[in-house]
């Protein structure tokens, strides 16, 4: 297995501090979660050393670590495991192919408008379907913090 990282970025007609709503409060992140799995949600406060998880409609999901956490700037997941039917897994392969791997929403100020960078770390096997999921979600993102 061998690691891909995406990198990609959208540019927004919003503050920095309307895009950190999109990414952070649940009513918001349930809307463009759908373009990964609909029904999706996150278990979190979003604060540096706190743990989320992310939760789909059948408790499955993923489960990690706020490594950073800077209102308006920055938020990093190192995820440590996966969650199968509502119990925590560390240890199946499936939990070690992710453990480490690390997805962060970067936001900078641009004038009137915010410049939304993502990366995420991934499996090359999951690489190509994350590309396409992330080209669904940054519209979703950019819409919601513009009418926001």
């Amino acid at each position: 297995m061998e690691k891909v990282i995406i990198k990609k970025s959208i540019d927004i007609k919003a503050s920095k501090e309307k895009v950190w709503d999109v990414l952070t409060k649940d009513e918001m992140t349930k809307s463009w979660y759908t373009a990964f799995n609909p029904g999706t949600y996150a278990e979190t406060d979003w604060k540096q050393g706190s743990e989320v998880i992310f939760k789909d409609g059948t408790e499955n999901g993923m489960i990690g670590k706020i490594v950073a956490s800077v209102p308006g700037q920055i938020i990093s997941t190192e995820f440590t495991g996966t969650l199968v039917n509502g119990v925590e897994d560390y240890e199946s392969e499936a939990a070690r192919n992710i453990k480490g791997f690390k997805e962060t929403y970067y936001i900078s100020s641009e004038g009137n408008k915010s410049k939304l960078s993502i990366e995420q770390e991934t499996s090359d096997e999951y690489g190509d379907m994350m590309q396409t999921m992330w080209d669904k979600a940054l519209p979703l993102i950019k819409q919601l913090a513009e009418s926001h």
